[in-house]
């Protein structure tokens, strides 16, 4: 599982959201949950709350203490031990993070062998990149990492040590914005698209084109936003201040 995690390290920019158009493909989403609109509009609703959850919980992790989660040379590396912010509550909170917007994608999908099998793929990847992690983590800081790994948990989150691991820190608004809207950009365009295949696969023709283009028109918004963040990024609108 350590090899498997060093390979989906280096790759899973490009192999994640594959795998998910691939998924989606093999398995088209279903009309209605039980031949039931209630029925489908609750679970619709359920899983726009689970991305939810994801982005605000990655907001959490970034605002009050960011890590670079790429490594070097896309590689597993760690400069220093973090075990403050939100990674005194979690080990990995950016990861689960991304699991609750996986999560929540393949059950707006809502064809439930997608489900079940895309949430555990996903589950299994990312047990594999921690493995990996912790593996390198464990050689380079040996027993600190290990007391650290004693008091924090490696997937729940242990919320009786926030107010501890965030003692005299602020909460960064503008360091959210700069690293993490194209996450937010990200599960926007996952959302609206797979709102759009839900409709071109099940709803009547005579239906579809008005909201298809509904649709596009906010991805098209969803991506100028991007545009311009990403512009005032480069002008460094969202740089930190170094400390005096």
């Amino acid at each position: 599982m350590i090899t498997i995690g060093n390979f989906l390290f280096r790759f899973r920019n490009q192999l994640f959201p594959a795998i998910i158009i691939v998924l989606f493909l093999l398995a088209p989403p279903p009309a209605l949950v039980l031949d039931s609109p209630a029925l489908t509009l609750a679970k619709d609703l359920a899983a726009v709350l689970v991305i939810l959850a994801g982005l605000i919980l990655r907001a959490t992790v970034v605002g009050y203490k960011y890590i670079q989660r790429g490594g070097l040379k896309k590689k597993v590396y760690a400069k220093d031990l973090v075990t403050e912010g939100m990674f005194g509550v979690c080990r990995n909170p950016l990861y689960v993070g991304n699991m609750l917007l996986y999560s929540g994608v393949f059950l707006l999908h809502g064809n439930p062998l997608l489900v079940v099998f895309g949430i555990g793929l996903f589950a299994f990847m990312y047990q594999c990149i921690v493995f990996a992690e912790e593996a390198f983590l464990d050689r380079t800081f040996g027993e600190a990492y290990q007391a650290y790994c004693r008091d924090v948990p490696r997937w729940a989150l242990r919320m009786r040590n926030f107010a501890q691991s965030t003692e005299g820190m602020s909460f960064n608004v503008k360091r959210v914005i700069g690293k993490d809207y194209s996450t937010v950009s990200a599960a926007m365009i996952a959302i609206l698209a797979t709102e759009m295949y839900k409709f071109a696969s099940n709803a009547p023709v005579e239906h579809n084109t008005r909201v298809l283009a509904a649709l596009g028109v906010l991805m098209a918004l969803v991506g100028i936003g991007t545009a311009i963040l990403s512009y005032m990024k480069r002008r460094g609108a969202f740089r930190e201040r170094a400390a005096s």
